[in-house]
């Protein structure tokens, strides 16, 4: 297969697959879906074996087919080193989701597989995509499969928690592209001809509209910042747009909580870092210490709110948002260190989030409750379920040696070091987040695994009589153990060396982190109408050359 051709196959393969699914019998649904999952996620494989990892900072396998040209629609492809681990999180996920639901998925296979696959195939295109309005194309249809898996094979509150999500996010987004057409409209203006390639005319290429963001006043770049949170933010979510999320991770079928936790949410904080902040250069500089603040409250508050939940899977979904916490500390950190333990952090979060929700899925299989209350003590008749737990448990909270310690560490020492941008104030406050999530993710395992033995009382089983033992209850199958195991393999790997991925995300991380030194050194934050290019100048003509990197290397 040519290498150009193998982005748009990855995409396409899942959508193939869903067709497939459609038109073959319910019985034979599963099997075509773990088929071209296992497809797709080979594919993915192969554009690994053949991406070169020592220039991972360029953008790799473009291949762009035109669209509308008179408003300078295509769809374009590229990846580089964020997309690519971005994309294997995704296709490696997805495979064992559908591996996973090969017991719990009963009823009406074909259409929950369909979406699935479709789900896929969006969720791919949003990290490939080098064209803005494809994009979001892509990024807005992940709306449609979500709202079908969440609806008809979500809980008892399905139908509120698919309504709130979609509302929610497509509000957000609708926001966001508005702000996208403003920069490509602003880039299409006459005055703006020759300043660079692709100036004075429509154009979406994200690497035009970078150089489109160095000619926007400060004042331009803080509406186009907000309008790329409005949708980013409440993707991720960032606190206070939360709180939507609570209530679909409840309420959604394992599959769609693994991938909104495992994929999805990464969807707003790759956006930040795609759009948001290389459109504002000079707003994201300037508002870091607000949306860092908010990250931190983010982090706090619901690490406290887990304290009070009894519902495994709630209490799950509320970590996230704190976990997330540090992912947007790490990218408004601004730095090297800290966007790069950032986009580490999202495949790290990604692993033991998902493994985690996919450990309490299983669970409510045998037991139909999440209720803590209800259950202790499993390890005494589950204990290869319990192993998983406490491994993705430790994992979750940032035990050395596995993955989540060097995401957080990471994002940490990002937010200490960047003294121009946040400080050790937000590092130190967001560490206490660390503490609060060992208590309440320890205190869920000790009171779940440990303890006395004590089962929940099925609906349709008569309470055992005085003396009689407990009923049997049925520990991890291989199916089960062969869905975790792989991930558990990941997080030890990641944990143990994670300097390989680390080496390759830097050269991608700083080429997007570039225009960040730029803002730096020409002051543009003052005054509001002063454009990057224009204080970027006055920089240049006062300093010796070479402190300030060219715009063509953007």
């Amino acid at each position: 297969m040519n290498s150009n051709t193998l982005i748009p196959a990855m995409i396409l393969a899942p959508f193939a697959g869903a067709l497939v699914v459609a038109l073959s019998r319910e019985s034979h649904a599963r099997a075509v879906a773990a088929f071209w999952a296992l497809f797709t996620f080979a594919i993915s494989l192969l554009l690994a074996w053949r991406f070169d990892w020592h220039q991972g900072g360029e953008t790799q396998f473009p291949l762009s087919v035109e669209w509308v040209a008179a408003f300078g629609l295509n769809f374009s492809f590229g990846i580089d080193s964020i997309s690519l681990w971005l994309i294997l999180l995704t296709t490696f996920l997805q495979t064992l989701v559908v591996f996973a639901t090969f017991a719990s998925v009963t009823q009406r296979a074909k259409e929950f597989y369909f979406w699935l696959l479709i789900l896929q195939s969006a969720m791919l295109g949003t990290f490939v995509a080098t064209d803005a309005v494809f994009f979001y194309i892509c990024f807005e249809f992940t709306l449609v499969p979500l709202y079908f898996l969440i609806g008809i094979f979500g809980s008892a509150q399905r139908t509120a928690a698919a309504r709130v999500f979609f509302l929610y996010t497509f509000t957000g987004s609708m926001i966001t592209f508005a702000g996208v057409l403003y920069v490509a409209w602003f880039n299409s203006q006459p005055e703006m001809a020759g300043l660079y390639a692709g100036a004075g005319e429509w154009s979406f290429d994200m690497q035009t509209l970078y150089l489109a963001a160095h000619h926007l006043t400060a004042a331009q770049q803080t509406w186009i910042l907000v309008a790329m949170l409005a949708g980013f933010a409440v993707k991720l979510p960032l606190f206070p747009f939360h709180t939507w999320q609570p209530l679909t991770y409840a309420e959604a079928p394992t599959a769609g909580t693994v991938l909104l936790a495992g994929v999805m949410a990464k969807l707003g904080s790759y956006g930040m870092l795609r759009l948001a902040i290389p459109l504002a250069p000079a707003a994201a500089l300037h508002y870091a210490p607000v949306i860092a603040t908010l990250a931190v409250i983010g982090i706090l508050y619901t690490a406290l709110i887990c304290w009070a939940q009894k519902d495994l899977k709630k209490l799950v979904a509320y970590s996230s948002i704190s976990h997330l916490g540090f992912v947007v500390l790490g990218l408004f950190a601004l730095n090297t260190i800290g966007v790069g333990g950032s986009v580490f952090y999202m495949v790290s979060h990604g692993l033991s989030t998902g493994a985690l929700f996919l450990c309490i899925g299983m669970l409510h299989e045998r037991f139909q409750t999440r209720e803590m209350s209800q259950m202790s003590g499993l390890a005494k008749v589950m204990p290869v379920w319990a192993f998983f737990m406490v491994f993705f448990s430790l994992a979750s909270v940032g035990l050395p040696g596995l993955n989540g310690f060097v995401g957080e560490f990471l994002t940490l020492l990002g937010a200490f070091t960047a003294e121009k941008v946040l400080g050790p104030v937000y590092a130190g406050i967001a560490g206490i987040g660390m503490i609060l999530a060992a208590i309440y993710i320890l205190h869920m395992v000790g009171k779940v695994v440990w303890g006395p033995l004590k089962l929940p009382r099925l609906a349709d089983a008569p309470a055992p009589a005085a003396g009689e033992p407990a009923p049997k209850v049925a520990d991890l199958g291989f199916r089960e153990i062969a869905v975790l195991a792989p991930l558990a393999v990941a997080c030890l790997a990641l944990g143990l060396a994670p300097t390989p991925m680390l080496r390759s995300l830097e050269p991608a991380v700083d080429r997007l982190i570039a225009p960040m030194q730029e803002v730096a050194a020409a002051d543009v934050s003052s005054p509001a109408h002063t454009t990057l290019t224009q204080a970027r100048a006055a920089a240049q003509a006062a300093a010796p050359a070479g402190n300030v990197a060219s715009e063509t290397a953007q």
